[in-house]
């Protein structure tokens, strides 16, 4: 069970507790939900992956720019889920648990020092859409179904609250936007000279030149 004991650092329950409270009332009334949306939220963090992984194998057959925004997102990806840790230690707010004890949880309640804000699950999920957006917009949108789901999860489990999640998106969109155009622009010009070498299987071959 949550240690009420723990000091509270910062307090997020009074930004939208009572909503937070409302979606985890609904996860008590749907038990038979618990699991399956418990066994997704750390499983579906795979589909984000894949959805790189589709990005790249159709990028190897189009031109050196879309192929360097393939491979670029994992790494705008890593790098705002870097961002929002600092940002997670700098705000240092509580988990749910805590704070709000009475309330039902599905998943157990982590150490104190794992802080809330903002959701670093929702944080991966949102910024693979913006990463996937510069490079395929079909399979953005498809990521963006899938974020939203993984940000409600987060809820759902009882881990964030919900402005844990917007502020996870707030951040990471920009963060793995301008991270993808930024070394898109300056790796361009080396992968189109790997393009040419022995990683010419991985990379394909530049339809344009």
């Amino acid at each position: 069970m949550t240690d009420t004991a723990v000091p509270l650092a910062f307090n997020g329950s009074g930004i939208d507790g009572s909503l937070f409270t409302g979606v985890t009332d609904f996860a008590r009334e749907t038990a038979w939900l618990n699991a399956p949306l418990q066994l997704w939220t750390d499983a579906g963090l795979g589909v984000f992956a894949l959805l790189m992984l589709i990005g790249w194998w159709n990028a190897r057959r189009r031109d050196t720019p879309a192929l360097t925004l393939a491979l670029a997102a994992p790494l705008s990806v890593v790098l705002a889920f870097g961002l929002t840790e600092i940002v997670k230690d700098l705000v240092a707010e509580t988990r749910p648990c805590y704070a709000l004890p009475h309330d039902y949880f599905v998943d157990a309640c982590p150490a104190p020092t794992d802080y809330a804000f903002p959701s670093g699950h929702s944080t991966t999920a949102f910024a693979t859409v913006a990463a996937l957006w510069l490079l395929d917009r079909r399979l953005s949108v498809i990521a963006a179904v899938f974020a939203l789901l993984e940000g409600f999860t987060r809820v759902y489990l009882g881990d964030h609250y919900p402005h844990d999640v917007i502020g996870a998106a707030v951040l990471a969109i920009p963060a793995a936007y301008l991270t993808s155009r930024i070394l898109a622009r300056l790796a361009t010009p080396l992968v189109a000279r790997l393009r040419t070498g022995a990683l010419a299987p991985a990379l394909g071959t530049d339809p344009t030149s």
